[in-house]
């Protein structure tokens, strides 16, 4: 389990909890949480289980709810929003580098995608 300021993720399936090439986590939300302005280098699949959010992806928005799923592009900006506590399942690939506008460096593969 990763915690960050906006979100806590749980890691089902990985890279380095076995031979898997893609991973599979948990996303739950509070009500209001924000996470940063990102961009992934590969698509990413979210199914809402609880809860909504709106999604920001590059310069259009939209509004998820509970058994909605979501293709997230590679190379989109994209925020995530919490309008009630909002729970996902995340599948990505296990190699996924992430970027901040912005800032000089990617960050790398997040914890619970690695």
């Amino acid at each position: 389990m990763t915690e960050t300021p906006n979100a806590v993720m749980t890691t089902y399936a990985s890279p380095t909890q076995g031979s898997a090439g893609l991973s599979l986590w948990r996303v739950e939300m509070k009500a209001e949480a924000a996470g940063p302005l990102h961009v992934f280098d590969s698509e990413q699949i979210w199914t809402v289980l609880a809860g909504k959010a709106t999604i920001q992806l590059g310069d259009t928005e939209q509004a998820i709810v509970e058994g909605e799923t979501i293709v997230f592009p590679a190379g989109v900006t994209r925020r995530v929003t919490a309008t009630a506590a909002f729970t996902a399942l995340v599948v990505g690939y296990g190699t996924a580098t992430v970027a901040v506008p912005g800032e000089s460096t990617d960050r790398g593969t997040p914890d619970w995608i690695s």
